[in-house]
């Protein structure tokens, strides 16, 4: 499902930090509830819900692999929200929060995989 979303001061959109260049793709994700994430978080797809959440490589709920990069800051402490996130393209590795036990280097050849360069 690929959206067009709309931007405002109440979601900044900066893509231009993580983005390293090139064409790319996005899509519209829920953040689950009790995340307060910033741009440039890799996110893992919770396998039960779909929501997606910071990706950690002790969960063991599928969002262990990572899968996205948050393209905005998307605070969800409040409850789940939408946001977007990048599908496709290259990437800025510096630009990137990586989850506990993940490091730019275990995550790359599985986000290659999906589509997602990481430069260095």
């Amino acid at each position: 499902m690929y959206d067009s979303a709309s931007y405002s001061a109440e979601t900044p959109f900066a893509p231009s930090q993580i983005l390293a260049g090139g064409s790319y793709t996005t899509r519209v994700v829920t953040i689950i509830s009790g995340q307060n994430l910033e741009a440039g978080a890799v996110l893992g797809k919770i396998t039960a819900s779909s929501k997606y959440n910071l990706s950690l490589s002790a969960a063991a709920d599928g969002s262990e692999t990572p899968d996205l990069i948050l393209l905005q800051d998307a605070d969800a402490s409040g409850g789940d929200i939408e946001a977007l996130a990048l599908e496709t393209g290259q990437v800025n590795a510096d630009a990137l929060t990586v989850g506990t036990g993940h490091t730019i280097a275990s995550i790359r050849e599985g986000l290659r995989g999906k589509g997602i360069t990481i430069d260095d």
